[in-house]
């Protein structure tokens, strides 16, 4: 004598997913966990490190020597020059 089990039904419309969340929400959450840089401003510390090719990172360095700022300064200048607020 076999039992027959009862195989649960599938929804034509499966799991209910979550809609995904944007990307400035992600970025948002993210971001909240760095460490805020000191002074004015709502500015906060990001480390990391780019790998350049060679030409790029010595025209990088001639250019923080002339304007006689830090690769550090330059590099912050020119992103927040970017403003990548306004790119979606």
């Amino acid at each position: 004598m076999t039992e027959e089990v009862a195989m649960p039904r599938r929804t034509k419309d499966g799991p209910q997913r979550q809609p995904r969340a944007l990307p400035e929400e992600l970025a948002r959450t993210a971001i909240a966990h760095e460490e805020a840089a000191p002074g004015p401003g709502d500015k906060v510390r990001m480390t990391f490190r780019v790998v350049l090719a060679r030409p790029v990172a010595e025209a990088l360095a001639a250019r923080a020597i002339r304007e006689e700022k830090n690769i550090g300064t330059l590099v912050t200048e020119i992103l927040e020059a970017e403003d990548c607020s306004k790119h979606p």
